[in-house]
């Protein structure tokens, strides 16, 4: 039975509004008009009622209709290719922006939203920017059919073809400013007003006189009450309908109790009101939040690609190859990419043979053969030799930051500090307990006046910000400060996993090695500049460090390219050039008996006969001695290389005896020893290494740090990145990192403090409701100021503040 819209308000059982109007009716259920009924329709079908369970009437209202054929031009690929991120024949990525997001119900129907339509593959949200990354099948479902399914559920897409990127879309709001404008205006005038009624008795004032002021008081209170005051209000009311009261209800309640108790002794001439004191606490709470967030974007977290991504890219130009930072390429830029190297921006292939591996963009590793002519996309790897490509699109922040971070969708700045979160989520009703006791204990003590202002203060003075901010602070500004010196995590949830770690893998070449201080010498025939040629031809498609001091040593020119060649991992590159067949590697990979293992070496055979070695002593990086010393006393060390044992005496020497040392290890090797110290030593392990041979071992550890040289050498399989130059000193940024559970700590403790002191001045009720309204942003802003000090402080205690490390060490 409907029930009677004159005796009772029907709310939607979708969105919560109103149903003014006859219910639409779906079994049981009732809703506002026919598009909430289509939702629920369509959620229930495919078992996602679960949305209802998580918030009260979660839903967006569909009162608007959208006409049948408003995204037919999503049909037109020339313009679904602005919006598409990534496709082939198997998988589309796309990024939308989605202003209605707004709970948890939002998040979780919006990635469960592959079981409306399966061809949907994966689809992850981030909350704060109100973006869904989308994966579908475009043999399944166009990009417009995706689209329609989002606006069907209630999430239309903001779509700007001329401006794609979110960022470009979010236009400054003024509101807050129109706020705080009008708050102050009347506050002032409120308090202006008032004087005369401080400084006398109220009988000296003329009555005419009296009621005038007062009538002038009330209008200016209104606006602020009203408007000014209204996301208070809101934001308690959207907590009441999802059942949690948050940090706005007691500051809205304190301003019911305030504007209503005013009134109430205008009303009664029992009084002038509190009615300055209401206008004030509107006022400083909006200059206080407005200073909080003004404060949280100068001490910015949400890093762009350039942090993330700390890549340079090769560009010809008038006959020569210059490096420039990724984000300086620009449409129709002429690229060079090299072996093992990932390609930052969207560009056709102009020249060489390319095979793409997309395992960073799609998962699957299997390389793609692209022709000439063909677009290569963002975030792919060429696994062959050397090619040119043309830009067609700039370096996209939000899709290459969504790839590096597509294997932990959840937000990676949550923390799992049980005790805080606890306590934040209980403190509103804690706070009202506390207001109600206060309240009641002065009204029985028979002082009114008292309980009215222990009420109304309690309710504003006690504040759960500076609890929730401690850890999101410290860890973003410990992210900012290790940008700055050149080493760069993945997000801020990696800062927790390297606290815990107790174990510290190395790779050997090219991480404690510097490779362009190796020292090469040759034996063997005596080589023409044709040969060397030829050798430095195929050396150059390969990316292995050794290959690259070989090069460096043989400092001539490449003339010819390799008619066909193969990179085969941890053993070396073998190719023909010029009707000849060269294997070019390890002593066993060029059919060579190993007899001197002091030194490594890289032998050439050329047609099945050996030409000649290269022996090759390693330089080590300055301080990484030093940095053993360090950290053996806290750490286990451990070093697997793919490179023979003759450096096993000097290293075990320095990192000690203890330290297992594994050598001519294989990258699988390297897999399964890093899988075996997890699971049957129970050790959190850190491993560090180039990221060429030792990717899945990377990935495989609790955190991996992918060691850069070049700046145009990006491992994905990294949780961080660490400049080589910057490896001696990881010692302090461990301890560094570390730190950041003692300035969490500190800070909440702070908090807390701040809340006992507050409320003992409250209850008591002595504390002024304007000053209350001006400490609550103040605890925010402070403890903002602590987290960023403290972290800069304890920067400069271990040598990182600035971004420069300040004495290097000594070998």
């Amino acid at each position: 039975m409907v029930p009677d819209k004159t005796n009772t308000l029907t709310l939607c059982d979708h969105c919560g509004d109103t149903c003014y109007q006859k219910p639409v009716m779906l079994g049981e259920k009732m809703f506002c008009c026919d598009g909430c009924r289509s939702v629920y329709q369509i959620l229930n079908d495919y078992n996602l009622c679960a949305y209802y369970d998580l918030n009260n009437h979660p839903g967006i209202t569909q009162k608007s209709n959208v006409r049948k054929d408003k995204y037919a031009f999503l049909d037109n690929s020339d313009i679904a290719k602005k919006l598409i991120q990534y496709a082939d024949s198997s998988q589309t990525h796309v990024t939308f922006y989605l202003p209605q997001i707004h709970c948890s119900s939002c998040l979780w129907l919006l990635e469960n939203i592959r079981r409306i339509n399966p061809a949907i593959l994966s689809s992850r949200v981030n909350f704060t920017k109100k973006e869904v990354f989308i994966t579908f099948d475009p043999s399944l479902i166009t990009l417009r059919e995706v689209v329609e399914t989002l606006t069907h559920i209630g999430y239309e897409p903001h779509l700007s073809l001329e401006e794609v990127s979110t960022s470009q879309l979010r236009k400054i709001d003024r509101t807050r400013w129109y706020k705080i404008g009008l708050a102050g205006f009347c506050f002032a005038n409120i308090m202006m007003l008032s004087f005369p009624e401080y400084f006398a008795d109220g009988e000296v004032l003329e009555p005419i006189i009296k009621s005038t002021l007062t009538a002038i008081i009330v209008v200016l209170s209104l606006p602020v009450i009203t408007y000014c005051a209204s996301e208070f209000f809101v934001n308690a009311w959207n907590g009441l309908k999802n059942k949690y009261l948050n940090i706005d209800a007691p500051i809205a309640l304190a301003l019911v109790i305030t504007f209503g108790r005013s009134m109430y002794e205008l009303y009664t001439g029992t009084g002038s009101g509190y009615l300055d004191s209401m206008s004030g606490i509107v006022f400083f709470m909006l200059v206080g939040r407005w200073l909080q967030d003004r404060t949280y974007q100068t001490i910015s977290f949400d890093r762009d690609f350039r942090a993330f991504f700390p890549i340079a890219v090769n560009i010809l130009k008038d006959g020569a190859v210059k490096a420039v930072p990724v984000d300086q390429v620009k449409a129709n830029d002429v690229i060079q990419i090299h072996h093992e190297e990932l390609i930052p921006v969207d560009a056709m292939l102009s020249k060489g043979t390319a095979e793409i591996d997309y395992s960073f963009v799609t998962g699957e590793s299997l390389p793609v053969q692209i022709n000439k002519g063909e677009i290569i996309y963002a975030g792919g790897k060429q696994t062959g030799g050397i090619i040119e490509l043309v830009v067609v699109k700039e370096v996209s922040q939000s899709y290459l930051t969504n790839l590096w971070n597509k294997e932990s969708p959840a937000d990676a700045t949550t923390t799992s500090y049980s005790f805080i979160d606890a306590l934040s989520k209980y403190f509103t009703y804690i706070v009202l307990v506390i207001g109600a006791i206060a309240g009641g204990y002065w009204l029985w003590q028979g002082q009114p006046h008292l309980m009215w202002n222990a009420l109304t203060t309690i309710l504003i003075v006690a504040c759960p910000c500076a609890l929730l901010l401690s850890a999101n602070f410290t860890r973003g500004n410990i992210l900012r400060i290790l940008s700055n010196n050149k080493f760069y995590l993945r997000n801020a949830g990696v800062i927790e996993t390297m606290s815990r770690i107790n174990t510290i893998v190395f790779d050997k070449t090219g991480t404690l090695t510097q490779n362009n201080k190796m020292k090469v010498r040759y034996e063997g025939e005596v080589m023409s500049q044709e040969l060397k040629s030829q050798i430095a031809s195929l050396l150059v498609h390969s990316s292995h460090p050794l290959s690259k001091a070989v090069l460096h040593y043989l400092s001539t020119p490449v003339i010819n390219d390799p008619d066909s060649f193969k990179i085969i991992d941890n053993k070396g590159i073998e190719g023909w050039i010029d009707e000849h067949h060269f294997r070019i590697g390890s002593p066993s990979f060029a059919g060579v008996e190993v007899t001197d293992q002091r030194e490594s070496a890289v032998v050439v055979s050329m047609d099945n006969r050996t030409i000649g070695t290269f022996r090759i002593t390693n330089a080590y990086r300055i301080g990484i001695f030093d940095l053993f010393k360090s950290l053996i006393p806290q750490y286990k060390l451990a070093l697997i290389s793919g490179d023979n044992p003759a450096e096993e005496k000097t290293l075990r020497e320095k990192m000690g005896v203890e330290s297992e040392l594994l050598f001519e290890q294989s990258p699988h090797d390297k897999l399964a020893y890093i899988t075996y110290l997890k699971e049957n030593k129970k050790a959190n392990v850190l491993m560090i290494g180039d990221g060429l041979n030792d990717a899945g071992a990377l990935k495989e550890s609790h955190v991996g740090l992918a060691v850069c040289d070049d700046d145009n050498n990006f491992t994905p399989a990294a949780d961080g990145i660490i400049h080589a130059s910057k490896v001696s000193i990881l010692d302090k940024i461990l301890a560094y990192v570390r730190s950041g559970r003692s300035i969490i700590m500190f800070s909440f403790g702070i908090s807390i403090i701040y809340n006992i002191i507050g409320l003992y001045f409250a209850v008591q009720g002595t504390l002024s409701p304007i000053i209350a309204a001006i400490l609550m942003p103040c605890s925010s802003i402070s403890i903002i100021l602590i987290t960023y000090g403290l972290s800069e402080l304890m920067a400069k205690k271990y040598k990182l503040a600035g971004g420069k490390e300040q004495g290097a060490r000594s070998k």
